[in-house]
């Protein structure tokens, strides 16, 4: 309504500008055309004047009274327009509009005229525009006045008629375009309708709501925003609930666990070390779910991964020395070849070790487990294999799924099932993906990251 306000404001000022501009620009055009007709009266005394009398045949020779008679005799006025002659200062004849000022205060004055003058009054018939030229003789007397006038009330009216005409053209363009601008405005304004409904739609609960964005102006723009800020809500969101839900299914069982152990604790002292033994390994479970779940919630933040340049060989033996604690065979390394790549150490460690403990887990007590390290290319592939019975097939489609454990009996410990969400998690974070390769003869998983090279770089 402020922004419709406006606009009516400005585009009312506008038309009564142009209407009063068109008014005064019409009341001077009456004023000049005036002045044409009386000049052009003059002008033809003038001509008569020094031409010859009709009736004598002669040249008028300063004769007033027949200069004027003539002049009468032959002038056909315009409408409004009228004549007066003046001889020694007294009135001599006239027309039949100059018959009008007989007895007119403005008779005295023209009477007295001495040099021409033009000028306008006002009058019971309306404004007049008048000329009048004194005629002198050789000796410089004033010997008779001729004046014009002309009546300025019917052109005025035309003046006023054509402006009541274009005042009703100009205010049906008024309200035409008011109209126009309201249903512009509202088209225009529709987004920002619809931000505040969506806005006010919006719960806990319900972040799904979104504008529907046409054009690419400032509104269009302020949508954009907005639906961009809901879906960074929506998904601040879901990751918030998801890291609630994860937590409180996976802590429900510890926690009953430890309640029912404290709940039977008796005073007997072996019996009570017992208990505290196992609320000890309940609590570090606890502790553990509660870590892998913090990272997880972390990967979908922006600064999940700060990589530096990684000397790939030398990351590789490490690697294995650290797997070898997960299995009393060590830990082999393939064939890595020399490069240097951008990763996060921390998170890439913390993802080969979650497969090498994986594999152990889910692998006979000999199992053996190998580490690589390949360039191909654009990317760095991170490798971690072992020689176990392979992956069935109903298992694979969901093995990266949170707190996803397998074929219940087949493992060989009771983690939360978060390992192999957590290595995708890291892959994702630095651009890249998990691969996997599994059969009778073994398992392989591939971390395939984008190779960013860096030149003379030394590990950090």
């Amino acid at each position: 309504m402020r922004i419709l306000g406006w606009y009516l404001i400005l585009l009312a000022i506008a038309l009564i500008a142009a209407l009063t501009i068109q008014r005064s620009y019409m009341l001077d055009q009456v004023v000049v055309e005036a002045d044409l007709i009386l000049d052009r009266e003059v002008e033809e005394l003038r001509l008569l004047a020094g031409g010859i009398n009709p009736v004598t045949n002669e040249p008028f020779a300063g004769d007033v009274r027949a200069i004027f008679e003539t002049f009468l005799a032959r002038n056909v006025p315009l409408a409004g327009e009228g004549v007066v002659t003046i001889v020694d200062a007294a009135p001599f004849a006239s027309d039949v509009v100059g018959q009008f000022f007989r007895g007119n205060e403005i008779l005295d004055h023209w009477r007295t005229i001495t040099v021409t003058e033009r000028a306008q009054a006002e009058t019971d018939d309306g404004p007049v525009r008048w000329l009048a030229v004194p005629l002198v003789s050789d000796d410089e007397t004033t010997t008779g006045v001729f004046v014009v006038a002309v009546f300025l009330q019917t052109h005025l009216n035309q003046v006023d008629q054509v402006v009541r005409i274009g005042a009703l053209v100009l205010g049906s363009v008024f309200v035409l375009a008011s109209v126009g601008a309201w249903l512009a405005a509202g088209d225009v304004l529709r987004p920002l309708r619809q931000l505040t409904d969506t806005a006010r739609s919006i719960s806990e609960t319900d972040l799904t709501q979104r504008i529907t964005v046409d054009g690419d102006d400032e509104i269009a723009a302020v949508a954009t925003t907005f639906n961009e800020m809901l879906d960074r809500l929506e998904e601040a969101f879901d990751t918030q609930r998801r890291f609630v839900d994860d937590a409180s299914h996976e802590l429900r069982t510890p926690i009953t666990v430890i309640r029912g152990q404290l709940e039977v604790l008796g005073d007997d002292p072996a019996d009570r070390e017992t208990t505290m033994t196992l609320v000890n390994g309940e609590l570090d479970r606890m502790s553990r779910i509660v870590d892998d779940l913090l990272v997880l919630a972390r990967s979908e933040q922006p600064d999940f991964i700060s990589p530096h340049p990684i000397d790939l060989a030398e990351f590789i033996d490490e690697m294995a020395v650290k797997a070898s604690a997960f299995t009393a065979s060590a830990v082999t390394v393939t064939d890595t070849e020399p490069a240097v790549f951008q990763g996060d150490r921390q998170r890439l460690t913390q993802a080969i070790m979650n497969l090498a403990r994986n594999a152990v887990e889910h692998g006979s007590a000999d199992v053996e487990v190998s580490v690589g390290g390949t360039v191909n290319g654009r990317y760095v592939r991170l490798l971690v294999s072992d020689n176990g019975p392979g992956i069935p097939d109903e298992v694979q489609a969901r093995l990266f799924e949170r707190f996803y454990r397998g074929i219940p009996g087949k493992r060989r410990t009771d983690g939360a099932g978060l390992g192999l969400s957590i290595v995708r998690a890291i892959a994702e974070g630095h651009g890249g993906t998990v691969e996997l390769d599994t059969g009778d003869e073994g398992t392989r998983f591939t971390l395939v990251l984008p190779a960013i090279a860096v030149e003379d770089g030394a590990e950090t």
